[in-house]
């Protein structure tokens, strides 16, 4: 009896391990938790060894000892807790005005066919044109200020949120609009009542999204006249070859990140406990 509760056990742990990866197939909060701890852990032990065995020189893969040094180097003296609030504050500004501005006018685009028309190539035109190439433009019409830097963050991240936004709209389902025309409901009530609250789950994650791409041009927003933020910080580490303090501002955008985008996900399960 007790050799074939032995012999059951790998099979029920291979039946469970089957179920698992099937698509869609839930997972506990805890075994999620783990398996992305878990990611971390190995990609920690790699850098470990690629670091420390010399297989890469030091200049171009600090150790993760020397990145801790240099962390703390940064932050006892040299205030990189004062950098990190600015690099925050250029990003939240430019997010914010994009997302007030993109998302009414990503509503009208996906509502109304003749806005589309006039406005989505437009979108789609500038979505393309790179935010670094904007920076000559920027520093000849703003100066080399907050307003320039925040600037990028905002003409990197609206056309991409706009679209992202309309394309929403326009999938809200068909036989919810056409129900509620058929019993008479006005353009506005269909909007406010059934187009809003069906589009607002993806609006949500299209807005953690843009978050995540708005990080991205923090370094080119911080690249040119900069005297602080993370950017900074890691644009002089180069000019001085010092690698670990790269990595450590790499590290901190990439931290600072993770928590806006949990942040994200938990206001989503808050708001949408049913999906």
């Amino acid at each position: 009896m007790y050799s074939d509760d032995i012999k059951a056990e790998p099979i029920t742990f291979m039946m469970k391990l089957g179920k698992a990866f099937n698509p869609k197939a839930a997972l506990k909060q805890r075994n999620y938790f783990i398996i992305g701890c878990s990611s971390f852990v190995i990609f920690f032990i790699l850098w470990s060894i690629l670091s420390y065995s010399g297989l890469v020189p030091k200049i171009f893969l600090p150790t993760p000892t020397e990145t801790i040094q240099a962390a703390i180097r940064l932050f006892t003296e040299f205030n990189f807790i004062h950098d990190i609030g600015i690099t925050i504050f250029r990003v939240l500004m430019g997010f914010l005005i994009s997302a007030l501005i993109a998302i009414p006018l990503g509503i009208l685009i996906g509502t109304y066919k003749p806005i589309e028309a006039f406005l989505e190539p437009l979108m789609s035109f500038v979505r393309y044109l790179p935010a670094s190439a904007f920076i000559p433009l920027f520093i000849l019409w703003i100066g080399v200020n907050e307003v320039q830097k925040i600037a990028i963050i905002f003409i990197g991240s609206f056309p991409q949120l706009v679209l992202m936004i309309s394309t929403t709209i326009r999938n809200v389902r068909e036989d919810l609009l056409d129900v509620a025309y058929t019993l008479g409901t006005s353009q506005s009530s269909v909007l406010w009542r059934i187009i809003l609250p069906s589009s607002l789950p993806a609006i949500i994650d299209s807005l953690r999204l843009i978050l995540g791409w708005a990080w991205t041009y923090i370094i080119v927003a911080e690249l040119v006249g900069a005297s602080s933020g993370i950017g900074y910080v890691i644009i002089n580490a180069q000019r001085m070859l010092r690698t670990s303090e790269i990595f450590v501002g790499i590290v901190v955008i990439g931290l600072i990140g993770l928590l806006f985008d949990y942040f994200f996900k938990y206001l989503y399960n808050r708001l949408f406990p049913w999906i």
